[in-house]
């Protein structure tokens, strides 16, 4: 453990408002799915600024819906309050939860930056925001899970569904992922890819290795079709999003003896696509394609999220000024990275971004950010917040 002088929440050096909400939501192990009073912390304090909060518990994950306001859109900030596991805790200079902030100015802790620390810095924003404006134009919502970093099955999605079924959809949501590179606001996310997994089972049958003729290598049989899928463009993207790609994740075949043909052939991949494509042209292609090969196969798939992009717009717009404003940098616009929880609120119709800080240590050992970059953000949140409507 590091020996270096720290500031804790405890510290005589008190540190701020959303910095000391950064720690109390830090020191509680919620890693996935278990929320470990996060979400009790954050209701404690939107109700106290007039929130009305609807907990719900679906499939054993905590989840909360959270509305401020009687007319005009709706902006709704989401979030989760899972973490992932920590990895060896003896690999930490602090232990992951025992957030502090060390004499270099690093908030260290696991979900620092994905994303307790964003969590703290859109609550603060809000009960600022509230206190100027007490009487608001629109309305405020907040949309939290325990369960982004699992399954996310009895998380946002299920929360949406419910949303949709009532005709509730925000007109806006700023989701609190990490989407800085170098420096907070750096990069807006306006959207993400979609993503498509597959498992290919391809039957062959087995026998040994020294009677080829009595036997059938699903591996053999697969290696062309195989190729063909790798070298197949599938599209070539547009101005958001980069051209459609294939990658092959696992392969799996054989006994495990040197002298057995294997039996069958289990190949595990994903599309990551972008709007130029639907997730039922790539189903089809693949199945062409291989059909294409005489394979004796099965194939099953899973759709882990549709691509969703927010070209324009007013949330885009105030975000945009925002960062600029407070940070004096105009964000770039991007898609990159994996999939988020905006995902399935992009369904509702919604204008989605991810806005929140560095990401640089998300799910790494000794996770940690700039402790003053919760300030800015909570900053940038609440000049968002002033920009569309006070």
């Amino acid at each position: 453990m590091s020996q270096a002088s720290s500031t804790t929440a405890s510290s005589p050096h008190s540190p701020s408002a959303t910095l000391a909400l950064a720690l109390e939501l830090l020191e509680r192990p919620s890693v996935t799915p278990d929320d470990h009073g996060c979400q009790a912390l954050m209701i404690a304090r939107l109700e106290r600024i007039g929130f009305h909060v609807e907990r719900m518990t679906i499939g054993g994950i905590d989840n909360f819906w959270a509305t401020r306001g009687q007319h005009g859109p709706v902006l709704a900030f989401a979030g989760h309050t899972d973490v992932v596991p920590s990895g060896p805790e003896s690999e930490w200079e602090v232990p992951p939860f025992s957030p502090r902030i060390d004499e270099e100015g690093y908030l260290r802790g696991r979900g620092a930056a994905d994303m307790k620390g964003s969590l703290a810095a859109m609550v603060t924003a809000v009960e600022r925001f509230v206190a100027a404006h007490p009487e608001h134009d629109g309305r405020l919502a907040f949309l939290i899970t325990a369960d982004e970093e699992g399954p996310a099955v009895h998380g946002t999605r299920a929360v949406v569904e419910r949303l949709r079924e009532r005709h509730e959809a925000p007109d806006y949501c700023i989701v609190g992922e990490p989407s800085s590179t170098s420096h907070l606001g750096d990069v807006i996310k306006n959207g993400r890819r979609g993503s498509l997994g597959g498992v290919l089972t391809v039957r062959g049958i087995q026998g040994h290795v020294a009677y080829p003729h009595l036997a059938r290598n699903p591996i053999h049989q697969a290696l062309a079709a195989l190729q063909a899928l790798v070298d197949t463009q599938w599209d070539e993207g547009n101005d958001f999003f980069p051209a459609t790609s294939f990658q092959i994740s696992n392969v799996h075949a054989g006994t495990g003896a040197t002298n057995v043909v294997p039996g069958t052939l289990e190949v595990t991949f994903n599309f990551r696509f972008s709007t130029e494509v639907t997730d039922d042209v790539l189903r089809e292609r693949t199945q062409q394609l291989l059909d294409k090969h005489d394979l004796d196969y099965q194939l099953d798939w899973t759709l882990n999220g549709e691509p969703f992009l927010t070209a324009g717009g007013a949330l885009l717009e105030a975000a945009n000024a925002a960062c600029e404003q407070i940070t004096g940098r105009r964000p770039t616009l991007s898609t990159s990275g994996g999939t988020s929880d905006g995902r399935f609120i992009a369904t509702l119709g919604t204008q989605v971004i991810e806005l929140g800080p560095v990401n640089a240590t998300i799910h790494q050992v000794n996770e940690r950010i700039r402790a003053e970059d919760l300030d800015t953000l909570s900053r940038v949140y609440e000049t968002t917040l002033e920009r569309l409507f006070a």
